[in-house]
């Protein structure tokens, strides 16, 4: 399957992906559309899968409706729970992320040894394009991103908020989720106030080198025996 088919399947199951996380959610086109700074024929554009949207209105969206961002890469349906919703400047965030996004394709590029023309040739993406959404001139439709980023030998997962209010958001959802794949005796043993000193204990361990542990050890040895 050639690039350009490849794009318009993932735009198209990303949009199933979409309306299935604002139906779950009972949200209005407009609430979503308005929630992340776009029209609301622009947002009916997205579910419908005729146009894609870029990673940061996509982690606005996510915000927006209390969702994991791993929802847009699996098949899984979403419940039927109603989100809470705190209000951030979501179109501000959006443009300083398209930003970032822009440079760090720039530094993935750059790492890579590839130069614009070259991935243009690759990926079929005019030149012009790749060099507008590296200096942050224009969002980038997440399909197209992944194309980039695979073809660059990176990782979607890198280019995701880590430290704005969504990416912290995001964080403790996947702090959440880790905790619920945990078997049961380990998240009751966490969940006891009274093991919190066992836990911050291993906390320092893990922080540890290999000889600092050893000779932790090595200690623990000498007065055991």
């Amino acid at each position: 399957m050639d690039i350009k088919s490849q794009i318009t399947i993932r735009t198209k199951k990303l949009g199933l992906l979409i309306r299935d996380a604002r139906l779950a959610a009972r949200r209005s086109v407009q609430e979503c559309a308005e929630a992340i700074g776009v029209k609301k024929g622009v947002f009916n554009s997205y579910e419908a899968g005729r146009r894609a949207p870029s990673l940061p209105e996509l982690e606005s969206l996510v915000f927006f409706l209390d969702l994991p961002i791993n929802h847009f890469w699996g098949r899984e349906v979403k419940s039927d729970d109603a989100p809470p919703y705190e209000s951030l400047d979501l179109p501000k965030l959006l443009a300083v992320r398209q930003r970032k996004i822009g440079a760090l394709l720039r530094q993935e590029r750059m790492n890579a040894s590839i130069s614009i023309r070259s991935l243009a040739l690759e990926t079929g993406i005019p030149s012009a394009r790749i060099k507008a959404y590296e200096l942050g001139e224009r969002a980038i439709p997440l399909p197209e991103l992944e194309v980039l980023v695979k073809t660059l030998g990176g990782r979607i997962e890198t280019f995701f908020d880590r430290s704005g209010p969504i990416g912290l958001w995001m964080r403790g959802e996947e702090a959440v989720q880790h905790f619920l794949e945990m078997p049961v005796e380990l998240r009751e043993f966490v969940a006891l106030p009274v093991n919190r000193p066992y836990i911050e204990l291993a906390m320092k361990l893990s922080s540890m080198s290999r000889d600092k542990l050893r000779s932790v050890a090595e200690d623990l040895l000498d007065i055991t025996f």
